[in-house]
């Protein structure tokens, strides 16, 4: 026979492992949901004159500098990717890229060149980050 005391103790288990998989349940579908956080900035140098916001998905990203065409700079554009949660995947050049583009098409840019990436560890606000960096272009026209 059980005491009350034993009873007791396993009453309080039972309840500590059901808390366990609740908070692991409502984590990973968290997590599953969430894309991350970013944050971007810009620097702005120069005005595009008279130049619209640009389709961010027709600017271009490269990663060196541009030799063939002559532009002017527009200002130095930057972005962050985070993983919020332990579940989220980690973040991509892709995922960045697209930050860049977005701040550069606010610009009315035609490229972000002299890109380049860098990663960050674990902090208190995510699980992993990666940065990116460039330039804000707009061609001059011929």
């Amino acid at each position: 026979m059980r005491s009350n005391r034993e009873e007791s103790w396993g009453n309080m288990r039972s309840v500590a492992c059901i808390r366990v998989v609740l908070a692991i349940g409502l984590a990973g579908s968290l997590g599953a949901c969430a894309d991350g956080w970013a944050t971007t900035q810009v620097s702005p140098q120069a005005t595009a004159a008279g130049r619209q916001a640009t389709p961010a998905e027709s600017i271009q990203i490269i990663e060196g500098d541009v030799t063939d065409k002559p532009y002017k700079s527009l200002g130095d554009v930057s972005a962050t990717v985070n993983k919020v949660t332990i579940f989220n995947a980690d973040p991509t050049r892709e995922m960045v890229n697209k930050r860049l583009q977005a701040e550069a098409a606010k610009l009315g840019a035609d490229a972000v060149i002299q890109v380049r990436y860098g990663t960050v560890g674990i902090s208190a606000l995510s699980w992993g980050s990666l940065d990116g960096k460039g330039r804000a272009i707009v061609y001059d026209k011929p």
